[in-house]
């Protein structure tokens, strides 16, 4: 039973993980690589602020 409860913790973090990788490259994608002048000015000063490059 302790090896099950292990497993599954285990199981439930791999995803946890996996799933914060993807929204945070989805995120990074976005506020990164936009071509819109709406959203380039609304994330402008947050990518100065986190050292992203963006010209």
């Amino acid at each position: 039973m302790y090896t099950t409860l292990t497993s599954a913790k285990a199981t439930t973090g791999l995803a946890s993980l996996l799933a914060m990788v993807v929204i945070a490259l989805a995120l990074n994608f976005v506020a990164g690589h936009a071509q819109s002048a709406t959203l380039h000015n609304a994330a402008h000063d947050m990518r100065h602020a986190t050292g992203f490059p963006c010209h």
